[in-house]
């Protein structure tokens, strides 16, 4: 087991899948050398231009081409680079990608990969640094997932170039060059089944993509230096959506903190608030918190941006915030 990153992680996935299938092709701004962060280094080398495509700056073109492809038998794995830019081609993306296989009464699927950088990353300012998440996640059709780690990265994305229908990949900037264990041979980590980071008894800490990172720190801190025993679960996938696993915990805890850096205010921690609250309300010892970001755009100043985006601190606040409620 050796230790990479999490933009080799995704390589090694994309590579695999393109050996195994002609037609799986990768589509994107600036791929031939290796993509802004890395996560397509080598791939033009080893496939060729046919089959690793340097398009032009539309994000339109890229996405109407690749469901044109996905449809027609191909497995396009599109890359717009930074989440913002899918906005820029939301027609393709909800219009098309996501409704065909129900227009089309089954007749047609859509196997295409939509791999987006999202969250911030050392001030890049208010149009390079937001997290849309809920966007998708609200439109029935697409799958989204959001892995927080290189091992889960790699087989995250093989399943996701392997589905029969469109995946939103979200990787998040500040854990592109986070080193973890992979695994070197092929394996698929599958869609809709979530993780148990860590275990613990007081208190459910529900979470995915870096802000399980931050969740995992918290953790540490309650256990070092205010003895509460956190349990960590990484969601990994938001569509479709492991509740299962999320009220698990929390039956057990009793008490839980919905965590991520995406805007609080109608984010997708609201969803697993609600999901919590409709199948636990009476077992709960306290109310949901949700720990996310404030109401604002993304700030380029660094102390600015870091008020309004959370990381390890407003973590621990919002659980030792619940354990002070009483039951009653």
């Amino acid at each position: 087991m050796r230790s990479i990153s999490f933009g080799q992680a995704t390589v090694e996935a994309t590579a695999s899948a393109m050996r195994g299938d002609e037609a799986v092709i990768v589509t994107g701004e600036d791929i031939g050398w290796g993509g802004n962060f890395g996560q397509f280094k080598g791939l033009l080398e080893e496939f060729g231009p046919e089959r690793v495509v340097d398009m032009p700056i539309s994000e339109a073109l890229i996405l109407g081409s690749a469901v044109g492809a996905a449809v027609t038998g191909l497995r396009p794995v599109a890359s717009l680079s930074f989440v913002e830019f899918t906005m820029g081609a939301m027609d393709e993306i909800i219009n098309q990608a996501a409704k065909f296989r129900y227009m089309f009464g089954g007749q047609v699927s859509v196997p295409m990969v939509i791999r987006a950088s999202d969250g911030v990353l050392r001030s890049s300012g208010a149009q390079h640094s937001e997290s849309f998440e809920a966007f998708f996640s609200h439109m029935p059709g697409l799958k989204v997932v959001a892995p927080s780690n290189p091992a889960d990265a790699k087989g995250l994305l093989r399943s996701a170039i392997d589905d029969d229908d469109p995946v939103i990949y979200l990787e998040n900037k500040k854990i592109t060059f986070r080193r973890g264990p992979v695994a070197e041979e092929d394996y698929w980590t599958p869609l809709g089944k979530a993780s148990v980071a860590r275990t613990g008894g007081d208190i459910s800490l529900i979470t995915y993509s870096v802000m399980t990172q931050h969740a995992l720190e918290a953790a540490k801190i309650l256990s070092e230096e205010h003895e509460i025993d956190a349990e960590v679960i990484d969601l990994r996938s938001l569509v479709p959506l492991d509740m299962a696993t999320v009220l698990d915990s929390v039956a057990k805890t009793r008490r839980v903190v919905v965590c991520h850096e995406a805007w609080t205010f109608g984010g997708f921690g609201a969803e697993i608030s609600s999901q919590i609250n409709e199948c636990l309300f009476g077992e709960l010892d306290a109310p949901v918190l949700r720990v996310g970001a404030k109401s604002s755009p993304i700030p380029f100043s660094p102390p600015l941006e870091r008020a309004v985006v959370p990381e390890v601190s407003e973590v621990v606040q919002a659980a030792l915030k619940t354990l002070s409620r009483h039951p009653g």
